[in-house]
């Protein structure tokens, strides 16, 4: 992860020399709106040096060869908005090199339904023993839950004592989570995933990364759950519509 934190320094700084370092010369870029490739990733950096775009990670996490970050990005007009957050993964190849690069953005809200923060809670990974059986468990919440092949075992997945919710327009617990598919089911607006495209977990963090359809569009849902003792007890997300014009790659926000 030490390659990863470099590397963050680095766009922030607008590091070539660094980047050049860490990077693999054909970095492959999911993010649609970006070209692929190292030298079009630094091609960005005058942009982001004109707006003061800097990133401010708040959690990290690895499985294998990914690992996620959980990002503020701070000035980033750029990316969509002045403020933004985003879950973004990479890919570390055998050579320890930065390999592949995945993402979602939103815009950060100043209030939430919650009063929680897009971001805030707890960093710290711990129950490393658990990862195995924590993916398994954000698997089976997004296939019962998310997918509907059974909906009414979201006790077995969802704690009913805690549930800390950093969707900016869900409250906390089971029951906020009911009142928004009720409120959503009845504007003939509820999320239909359809596919789960990768499960990346260490300890008791998990990131589910699925497609589906919200709002009339195909869209990319990045979920990250905590658990505690067998059940989830936070989540955060972040909901991208997939992009279908003025694409500058062709590599889809998936191909894990």
């Amino acid at each position: 992860m030490e390659t990863v934190k470099n590397f963050i320094e680095a766009v922030n700084s607008q590091d070539t020399e660094t980047v050049i370092e860490l990077v693999h010369p054909d970095y492959i870029q999911h993010n649609l709106f970006i070209p692929t490739g190292r030298e079009a990733f630094i091609g960005l950096f005058p942009v982001l040096e004109e707006f003061k775009t800097k990133a401010e990670m708040v959690r990290m996490f690895a499985d294998g060869d990914y690992v996620v970050m959980h990002n503020i990005w701070r000035n980033a007009t750029p990316l969509g908005a002045p403020e933004m957050v985003s879950f973004d993964v990479l890919r570390i190849d055998e050579d320890g090199l930065i390999a592949e690069h995945w993402d979602a953005l939103t815009p950060l809200v100043a209030e939430t339904t919650s009063g929680r923060t897009q971001t805030d809670g707890p960093t710290e990974i711990v129950d490393l023993d658990q990862t195995e059986a924590n993916k398994a468990l954000a698997t089976g919440l997004v296939e019962d839950v998310l997918m509907g092949k059974n909906p009414a075992n979201i006790t077995n997945y969802i704690s009913a004592e805690m549930y800390h919710q950093h969707n900016q327009g869900i409250k906390d617990g089971l029951a906020g989570i009911m009142e928004a598919v009720e409120y959503l089911t009845s504007q003939n607006n509820m999320f239909k995933y359809t596919e789960i495209h990768k499960v990346i977990g260490m300890g008791n963090f998990v990131l589910t990364i699925s497609e589906g359809q919200w709002s009339g569009k195909t869209q990319v849902f990045y979920d990250l759950l905590r658990f505690e003792d067998g059940k989830a007890v936070e989540h955060w997300d972040v909901i991208q519509p997939i992009p279908t014009e003025k694409l500058a790659n062709e590599n889809t926000m998936f191909g894990f």
